[in-house]
């Protein structure tokens, strides 16, 4: 028997089915309630709009979809000074500056859709194939037309499928998602301690004899609306000084996270003489840690090691809270894989709305994505 397929597009998290958070429940960022953050606090260059996919009346996908449009954004990171740099944001403004992602722009992993374990794969993305191009429809009707559609961020496995419908889309592969394996053994700190290599073990004590005199503390809601400003501060000058970006973070988004996710949304703060420093957050994801968006005083985070601290910081309370894994997601990749993270090749498809550029995508492509070289390490014995 033949079923009808069909989608429906939503332009706010309150319109969401009732039954939405049924195929959400084991990845948190595709939750009505961190859709409603999202929507609540997003980047003032980004709008969100959440598909539904139907089997006849039953809701069997859900996707989250977010338009960029950068002639907002001040800046694409400020930290490379070159005509490569120059080159790359004149394609930027000029031929990429309305992109449509099918995935969560800001973070690594697939948090693109959740379809039910019962429905034909194969079906349900035709049908979301067919609400992209029903969404870059009414985007247009809006005065917005999409330059690039990217869905984004896949395994090697899991981008197959979508290559299969996505006949015309340009394959990709960028920066690799950093993931440290937990060690089911490990209960304590200690237990990862003892298993670095003797030249590890140095580079943490090293890193956090040089934290002393710095106290962590965990921020209530109240304490991050109380430091807000401070908050925004020192994250906007690590973004800023990151070599590409595509958004900068809402100012009160950390406080409306805090407000909507409670404690499966830490947030961290780093006081050295009763002044803030830096912070970090955390997001809970069922069994898995995700690592979020943080800020440092760059002064402070060179003569006391600062990030590297969070790193340890972080595994120590992922080991102690029992999660199996920590995603460090892309960026600074040779220092999250020297306290033990792996990196994993991740993939996206690509299309762009100009027919020569869409021909020549893997050529412009190379310039909208800046090439990382680092060297992997490995710190355990």
């Amino acid at each position: 028997m033949n079923t009808t397929f069909s989608f429906q597009i939503y332009k706010s998290a309150s319109l969401l089915p009732s039954e939405w958070n049924s195929l959400a429940e084991n990845n948190i960022f595709l939750t009505r309630e961190y859709l409603e953050v999202l929507e609540n606090s997003s980047p003032v260059n980004m709008t969100c709009r959440f598909i539904g996919i139907f089997e006849e009346t039953k809701l069997v996908g859900i996707v989250l979809t977010q338009f960029l449009f950068a002639e907002k954004l001040e800046s694409f990171g400020e930290r490379d000074k070159c005509l490569k740099t120059s080159v790359r944001n004149f394609a930027l403004k000029n031929f990429a500056s309305h992109v449509l992602f099918v995935g969560n722009n800001m973070l690594t992993g697939q948090n693109a859709f959740v379809f039910d374990a019962a429905v034909k794969q194969s079906k349900a993305i035709k049908t979301l194939h067919k609400a992209i191009n029903q969404l870059k429809k009414d985007l247009k009707e809006s005065g917005k037309k999409v330059h690039i559609t990217s869905i984004k961020d896949f395994t090697a496995k899991e981008i197959e499928p979508l290559q299969a419908e996505f006949k015309n889309n340009y394959t990709f592969s960028t920066q690799p998602n950093m993931v440290f394996e937990i060690n089911e053994n490990w209960k304590t700190e200690q237990d990862y301690i003892d298993a670095l290599s003797k030249k590890y073990r140095d580079q943490y004590k090293r890193a956090r004899k040089k934290s002393e005199g710095i106290v962590k503390q965990q921020m209530t809601l109240t304490d991050i609306k109380q430091y807000e400003d401070i908050i925004y501060d020192l994250y906007f000058h690590v973004a800023k000084n990151a070599p590409f970006n595509t958004f900068f973070l809402a100012r009160n988004h950390f406080s409306f996270f805090k407000e909507i996710m409670g404690e499966d949304f830490l947030l961290y703060g780093y006081f050295l003489d009763e002044k803030l420093i830096g912070f970090n957050t955390l997001i809970k994801n069922g069994n898995v840690m995700d690592t979020y968006f943080l800020g440092y005083d760059e002064s402070v985070q060179r003569e006391k090691m600062l990030y590297l601290n969070m790193l340890y910081d972080m595994i120590a309370y992922s080991i102690k809270k029992g999660f199996r894994e920590i995603v460090f997601a892309r960026t600074a990749l040779e220092i999250k894989s020297s306290v033990g993270a792996k990196p994993i090749k991740m993939y996206g498809l690509i299309t762009h709305s100009n027919a020569l550029i869409n021909h020549n995508i893997s050529r412009f492509f190379s310039y909208l994505e800046p090439k990382t070289e680092w060297q992997e390490r490995n710190p355990f014995k």
